[in-house]
């Protein structure tokens, strides 16, 4: 007697039965296959015609933001930038399109849904990569400094090596190169020593008090407009400013053509020298610091008695 549990194995599928089922599944799929066919060659040559095209807006883009950009070098990575950018839009537009004469609508849905998590995700994991970038481009386009110029930021001043899009390479004075990333460079100071081609240097000196201020004042400023290298156009000034300890000082200010640190340095030397030599031609004295001590009453008489012993 057979129970309601129990359970009954029908006899096994016939081999002609299973390949005929196989070949129905097949031949399906290519009446499928052929009945797409037309949408397939035509999502083929929309791919196609948009690479064509991404590739012609990417060239024409960047050959005018070249154009345009030809004053500021240091836009060029923008330019190369938005030129990309402008190619992934044009290549994805054809094919979302190619996507869609596919009927593959849901697809796309996806592909969109799935792009703007993975952005965010994205935009989460590489906040200081991001942060970077953007700095990045906000200087491209700004340009506060070029490539080969003198520069101050985040404590380092040096000759600008490299600007990408990411960082900013610093080459130091004393031959280190220093990589600064493009958030810190935007969001500190930035001192461009080139950026009008001249500099001033200034040396500060003294006189003794009992020195004819005024003729003090004009041997310095020969003294500074007979320095080599000088800017003619700028006049050479010299300003007293402070009663030291010993001696009144002055400081002395002269322009020079700006064309490096080390350039600096040896046009401040220079005015050094040359003011050194003035004042000594003219008997001029360059006081050393004096101290005046108060000593009591009996350390004074026992260094008396021990003179006159």
């Amino acid at each position: 007697m057979q129970t309601p549990d129990t359970l009954v194995l029908g006899p096994p599928e016939d081999l002609t039965t299973t390949v005929g089922k196989l070949a129905g599944k097949l031949t399906a799929w290519l009446d499928a296959l052929v009945l797409a066919l037309p949408n397939l060659v035509v999502a083929l040559v929309v791919v196609v015609l948009a690479a064509v095209v991404a590739r012609l807006v990417r060239r024409a883009l960047h050959a005018v933001l070249l154009r345009a950009s030809a004053r500021t070098p240091a836009a060029r990575n923008v330019v190369d930038l938005l030129a990309t950018l402008a190619y992934v839009i044009v290549l994805a537009i054809g094919t979302f399109v190619a996507l869609g004469v596919l009927r593959l609508d849901g697809v796309v849905t996806s592909l969109l849904a799935g792009a703007g998590i993975v952005g965010l995700a994205l935009g989460f994991a590489f906040q200081d990569i991001a942060s970077n970038f953007i700095a990045g481009v906000m200087m491209a386009v700004r340009a506060p400094f070029l490539i080969g110029q003198t520069v101050e930021t985040n404590g380092f001043t040096g000759v600008v090596a490299d600007l990408s899009l990411r960082s900013t390479t610093i080459e130091l004075p004393a031959g280190p190169r220093v990589i600064v990333p493009n958030a810190k460079v935007f969001g500190e100071p930035i001192v461009n020593h080139s950026a009008r081609g001249e500099q001033r240097v200034d040396v500060t000196c003294g006189v003794a008090y009992d020195t004819d201020l005024r003729h003090a004042q004009a041997v310095a400023v020969a003294a500074g407009e007979s320095v080599d290298g000088r800017l003619e156009g700028r006049p050479v000034e010299a300003f007293f400013h402070t009663f030291a300890d010993s001696a009144v000082e002055f400081t002395l200010r002269v322009w020079f053509p700006f064309t490096g640190i080390g350039a600096h340095l040896a046009a401040q030397s220079r005015v050094v020298i040359a003011l050194r030599e003035a004042f000594e031609r003219e008997g001029i004295e360059i006081p050393f610091p004096i101290r005046t001590l108060d000593l009591p009453p009996n350390v004074t008489r026992a260094l008396a008695a021990r003179g006159d012993a």
